[in-house]
C-alpha cells in the first residue's frame, strides 16, 4: 500500500478534513496501481498482505489487492457502524475496527457496544459479544497479549476489556473459541486497565484500581480468578486524607439529554453535612468514576481538593453543532443543580476550573450564568472569530481545522456563520461577568495563543457593568 496526500494537503489544512490516494505497489516492479482516490478512512491490511480495510458513508469495505475489488462488508447488517454518539461537526465517522483475525477471513468491527466478526469473502457475519447494546455494556478493543501477533487469533480465548456506560462498572470478558457470546471474568465498581501474559505460562497480570486503591497488579491464572496482589505501589496514601469515594448524579441537559456526572466525596464524609464543590469541565468525564485519582503537581488535581474538604464534581456534556459554549450551559448547569440536590453541597460554595476547551466553557460560564462563586479559565479560548484566524503553533496548521472538523463543532468558517461564532465566544458577552474569575494563559502557549486571555481580560475592564 502506498499513500498520496498531496492534492488535499493545503485544503485539510485549512478545514480539517484529510483524505489520500491510496495505491497498491508491486514492490519487486515499482509497478503501481490507484485503488481508492479521495479516501478519508483507510485502516490496515489483512495478515496475509492481500487487502485492506476502509470506510466510507457508513459501510466498511475491504480492498483485494489482487482483483481491485471492493467488497462491501456492513451495509446489510443489522447495527450501526458509524458513531451516532459523535458530535462533531462530521458526516458518520466511523466506529473503531479493532484490526483482522489472523487468518485474514474476517475483520473484528465495533458498534459502540458489541464486536462483530465480519468476513470478507461472503458468509454470515456473528456478534461476538451478544448483550451490549441491550444492556449497554460497551466491549472494547480486545487486549494484544503477544506483541508479536499478526492478527486476532479466534481459535483462542480473546480477552475483552468492559466497561458498563450507565453502571461505570469495569471488567474484563473472554470470547472462547466455539462459544457464543462473552463470559465475564471480572465485574466491579473498580477499572482494569492492564492485561499481561507471561510468555512461556498461562500466568496473566492486571491492574485494578478504584477511587481510593492505587491501580496494583494482581496475578492470576487463565479464568482471573482469586487475583493475588503483588504489589504495594502506594503506601504513602495512608499518611494523607483521601477521598471517600465517588456517587453517581444522573441529571437530563436543559435540551433532555441524558447524562451523568461523578461526584467525589471529601475525606471524612459525613452524611447530612455540606460542603463546597469544585467544577472540573472537559467535555464527558463521567467515565472516570472509578478511575484512581493520582495525585500530580500539574493540572486539576481531584486528591488535592478532597483530601482538603472539597467535594469535586465531574459532569459530562454533549454537544450541537454551531453552539459550543451554549451546549456547555445546556449540561453543566443542570449538573450542579443535580450535585447541590443530593444534599452533599453547599450551593453557596461551588467553584468551577478548565483548561483549554474546558478552560474556554468556563470562561463562557461565568457570561450565562451565576451559579458559580469562583472560577479559574487555564488557556481560554476567547474569542471565536479571532481564534479561528490564528496558527496552531504546535503543529504549525491553521486554526480554521479545530473549528471545523474537531472540538470547535461549527459549520463553516465564521464569514458564513457570524452569529453563531459570537453568540459562542466569551468575549462578547464579557461585560455580563460577575463571578470572580482567575484566567491562567503563557506567551508559550502552542495550542491556545495567549492573546485570547488578553482579550477577555481587556474587555471586561473595558466593559464596566452598568451599575459602574
Amino acid at each position: 500500500m502506498g499513500v498520496d496526500i498531496r492534492e488535499y494537503e493545503l485544503t485539510s489544512n485549512l478545514d480539517g478534513r484529510r483524505f489520500q490516494d491510496v495505491y497498491v505497489v508491486n514492490p519487486a516492479t515499482g509497478e503501481r496501481k490507484l485503488a481508492l482516490r479521495k479516501a478519508a478512512h483507510v485502516m490496515g491490511a489483512s495478515p496475509d498482505g492481500t487487502k485492506f480495510l476502509y470506510y466510507d458513508d457508513g459501510v466498511f469495505y475491504a480492498y483485494d489487492m489482487e482483483s481491485g475489488k471492493s467488497i462491501e462488508l456492513t451495509k446489510q447488517l443489522p447495527t450501526t457502524f458509524w458513531d451516532t454518539e459523535d458530535d462533531h461537526n462530521q458526516v458518520k465517522p466511523p466506529r473503531q475496527s479493532y484490526g483482522w483475525t489472523k487468518d485474514s477471513s474476517a475483520v473484528l468491527l465495533s458498534d459502540g457496544w458489541d464486536i462483530w466478526k465480519v468476513p470478507v469473502q461472503g458468509g454470515k457475519a456473528e456478534n461476538l459479544t451478544a448483550n451490549g447494546k441491550k444492556d449497554k455494556i460497551r466491549y472494547k478493543r480486545p487486549y494484544r497479549l503477544d506483541p508479536e501477533e499478526k492478527g486476532i487469533d479466534l481459535t483462542a480465548p480473546v480477552y475483552v476489556p468492559v466497561y458498563g456506560e450507565w453502571t461505570k462498572k469495569g471488567g474484563i470478558g473472554v470470547i472462547e473459541p466455539g462459544k457464543p457470546g462473552i463470559r465475564m471474568l471480572l465485574w466491579d465498581d473498580a477499572a482494569f486497565t492492564q492485561l499481561i501474559k507471561a510468555k512461556k505460562a498461562d500466568t496473566y497480570l492486571y491492574t485494578r484500581e478504584t477511587t481510593q486503591e492505587y491501580p496494583n497488579f494482581y496475578a492470576a491464572d487463565a479464568s482471573l480468578a482469586h487475583g493475588r496482589k503483588i504489589t504495594d505501589a502506594n503506601p504513602q496514601q495512608n499518611d494523607f486524607l483521601w477521598s471517600n469515594g465517588v456517587r453517581l448524579v444522573d441529571y437530563s441537559s436543559t435540551r433532555g439529554e441524558k447524562l451523568q456526572g461523578a461526584l467525589w466525596l471529601p475525606a471524612h464524609y459525613e452524611a447530612g453535612k455540606k460542603y463546597p464543590m469544585l467544577v472540573y469541565i472537559y467535555e464527558k468525564l463521567s467515565q472516570a468514576a472509578n478511575d484512581y485519582p493520582q495525585p500530580g503537581y500539574n493540572g486539576f488535581n481531584i486528591a488535592h481538593y478532597t483530601s482538603n474538604g472539597y467535594a469535586v464534581l465531574e459532569p459530562d456534556i454533549v454537544y450541537k453543532v454551531n453552539d459550543p459554549g451554549m451546549s456547555a450551559v445546556a449540561c453543566v448547569v443542570p449538573a450542579v443543580k443535580a450535585a447541590i440536590a443530593t444534599g452533599i453541597v453547599d450551593a453557596q460554595k461551588v467553584g468551577i476550573q478548565g483548561h483549554s476547551w474546558g478552560g474556554y466553557q468556563t470562561a463562557f460560564l461565568v457570561t450565562q450564568t451565576d451559579v458559580f462563586h469562583a472560577a479559574v479559565a487555564g488557556a481560554p479560548l476567547t474569542d471565536m472569530v479571532s481564534m479561528y484566524s490564528l496558527i496552531y503553533k504546535n503543529t504549525g496548521g491553521a486554526n480554521g481545522a479545530i473549528f471545523e472538523n474537531d472540538q470547535g463543532r461549527f459549520k463553516g468558517g465564521y464569514w458564513d456563520n457570524m452569529e453563531a461564532y459570537i453568540r459562542n465566544s466569551p468575549i462578547y458577552h464579557a461585560g455580563n461577568v460577575h463571578t470572580p474569575l482567575m484566567l491562567l494563559h503563557n506567551d508559550k502557549d502552542g495550542a491556545v495563543d495567549q492573546t485570547q486571555g488578553i482579550e477577555y481580560f481587556n474587555a471586561r475592564v473595558l466593559r464596566p457593568l452598568p451599575d459602574g
